[in-house]
């Protein structure tokens, strides 16, 4: 709700007639789980798939010797 004072700074061109309010706000609650690979590592695991690969392949590891907190 705008106070009385408010500058509405945005341009006119902006078109939120059809936006849903709050379309994304359940997801973005449940929190993000991003992590910035740096670009080394990124030369060797350039998507999703291939990083999550490798970790699992690391935890298989971790695992077999017995060691579940690192």
């Amino acid at each position: 709700m705008k106070k009385k004072n408010e500058v509405n700074d945005l341009a006119e061109e902006y078109d939120f007639s059809r936006g849903v309010r709050g379309k994304y706000a359940k997801r973005y609650a449940q929190g993000t789980n991003i992590v910035l690979i740096e670009p080394d590592v990124a030369k060797y695991f350039p998507d999703q798939e291939s990083i999550n690969n490798a970790l699992r392949s690391l935890i298989a590891i971790i695992e077999k010797q017995g060691k579940h907190a690192l």
